[in-house]
């Protein structure tokens, strides 16, 4: 389970509008790796809402799953 401060220290890295690309996701329905995205925010649970630039709305699972901050 994520604490508290890991879910706090996602929402202060993770700003709204942040362009993101995908380096890691373990899911079937993942967009490819390199695939770049805007931040939508961070959930109550720590998950980076992205909105995909090639359609996908996944959430990026903290821990699990790895980003890259491109600007």
């Amino acid at each position: 389970m994520i604490s508290d401060e890991q879910i706090k220290w996602a929402k202060e890295t993770y700003r709204l509008g942040m362009r993101v690309k995908l380096i890691k996701m373990d899911d079937d329905q993942a967009p490819p790796i390199g695939t770049e995205g805007t931040v939508r925010g961070v959930d109550d649970i720590g998950s980076v809402m992205v909105g995909w630039d090639n359609g996908s709305g996944l959430s990026v699972l903290f821990g699990k799953d790895e980003i890259e901050i491109i600007s």
